[in-house]
């Protein structure tokens, strides 16, 4: 039975302290890398020639492989063992650089793309409130925008905006468990038909499609049948499936404020507002960005034309008008 093998890198001031053997049809291939499994992140490995496996190697596991083969760009490793089982080797390109990493499905749902989400704001809105429903656990920040989250009870969805207290937007947010759990016990399609009420609505996950196929909770075919069935049945009601959490929380910030635009901006949207009534709390959300600038002006102190004003602008301002 072929086995991945993992020994002890004879260069003990490696940094990359364990050398990975992987048989495949072509040739075996050897990397070195930093742990012996991928438990909490992806490891690192730095491919390796196999006139450098050690003649006498000190073997740390000798795992047996139910399954290695290569599929495009990654090399799926299906192990006989009943937990810790299944693992990917990627190869990949970083910054111009051809790298290779060694992620099992947990730390794979904590990689995230190499891309960076824009911070301009969505719609020129200087500051959109988006209400948090308060059963929701783990919320998204928006830290990257100039948002005011006003926590509360929400009759349907997780993040919300509303227009003189009347809500016009709600974005329902899954994990891929959460999605899968909720498929099988009938909670997703009560869900999606109350979002169907508003006038714009969505559900947001925090992976990818493909994911769905892998889920051994629930078979493929039925999940993807469910999701199907009701994007049929409530095609006003999106299922956006986004890459990691923080583009998902990206595409629900762009999402809401285009919706909030609208809402304000149409006559005919207006008219068409279902009359979900939200109950927000008044808040103080300060003065706008342009009102601290056109004070730091007046005050002599260095402000940009356009774009975020430096915290230490907002603290000079907090600070005068405190002293007022």
């Amino acid at each position: 039975m072929a086995e991945l093998l993992i020994a002890v890198n004879p260069q003990r001031d490696s940094r990359l302290p364990y050398l990975v053997r992987l048989p495949q049809p072509g040739g075996d291939l050897l990397f070195r890398t930093s742990g012996t499994w991928p438990r909490v992140k992806a490891l690192y490995c730095h491919p390796m020639s196999l006139d450098e496996w050690p003649a006498d190697p000190e073997i740390v596991e000798r795992l047996p492989l139910q399954s290695c083969q290569r599929r495009g760009a990654a090399i799926d490793v299906i192990l006989t063992r009943g937990r810790e089982n299944r693992s990917q080797i990627v190869f990949t390109t970083t910054r111009g650089r051809e790298t290779v990493f060694w992620q099992s499905p947990r730390t794979r749902k904590q990689a995230r793309p190499n891309v960076r989400t824009p911070t301009a704001r969505a719609q020129g809105i200087e500051r959109l409130q988006i209400l948090v429903d308060a059963h929701e656990r783990y919320a998204y920040t928006f830290n990257t925008q100039q948002v005011d989250l006003v926590k509360q009870a929400l009759p349907c969805g997780d993040y919300a905006v509303a227009v003189d207290g009347t809500l016009v937007a709600s974005v329902e947010r899954k994990s891929m468990s959460d999605l899968t759990s909720s498929l099988t016990s009938g909670k997703l399609r009560y869900q999606v038909g109350h979002l169907a009420s508003l006038p714009r609505a969505a559900v947001v996950v925090e992976d990818r499609y493909s994911q769905l196929f892998r889920n051994t909770f629930i078979r493929p075919a039925i999940a993807a049948d469910n999701l199907a069935e009701l994007q049929i049945r409530w095609p006003t009601v999106p299922i956006v499936f986004c890459e990691t959490r923080q583009l998902a929380e990206e595409w629900t910030y762009r999402f809401l404020a285009a919706a909030h635009t609208w809402a304000v901006s149409e006559e005919a949207a207006l008219q068409r507002i279902s009359p979900v009534p939200v109950a927000a709390p008044a808040i103080d959300t300060g003065p706008s960005t342009a009102d601290v600038r056109a004070w730091a002006r007046d005050a002599g102190l260095p402000v940009p034309d356009r774009g975020r004003l430096r915290p230490e602008i907002w603290q000079a301002w907090r600070e005068a008008n405190d002293a007022e």
